[in-house]
């Protein structure tokens, strides 16, 4: 009873396998503050693996404002039995961040958080 067996390290490992790939492959979530180019409104954005998303899912664009995303994300939740909540950690801060920089605001922070956004973005110097 109080030992792990192999079968529950493989049933961790495959729980948390999102998470690992995901902090592995885009970094944990980073944040970056955004300003608007007409307004002056400054809010912060998110940008690599989506921690929150992960654990909230389509709330998550409900949190940040978003509510036709979410309610977008939410139907394609159900469409899928759920899958989509697997993946959109991996997409939703850059996809956000993108919806973001095509909508009026640019990125305000130090020096280094802009070449790290940019750079992750894949933007032109």
């Amino acid at each position: 009873m109080g030992s792990f067996s192999i079968w529950h390290w493989l049933i961790v490992l495959i729980v948390f396998s999102p998470i690992i790939i995901g902090v592995a492959v885009l970094g944990w979530q980073r944040r970056v503050l955004v300003r608007h180019k007409e307004s002056g409104l400054v809010k912060t954005a998110y940008l690599g693996w989506s921690w929150s998303y992960q654990l909230f899912g389509w709330f998550v664009p409900v949190f940040r404002g978003e509510i036709g995303i979410a309610l977008l994300h939410l139907a394609i939740t159900v469409f899928t039995f759920g899958i989509f909540q697997v993946v959109m950690p991996f997409l939703y801060n850059r996809q956000q961040m993108t919806r973001l920089l095509t909508s009026g605001w640019e990125i305000s922070d130090s020096d280094d958080v802009v070449a790290y956004a940019r750079k992750r973005l894949g933007m032109q110097s």
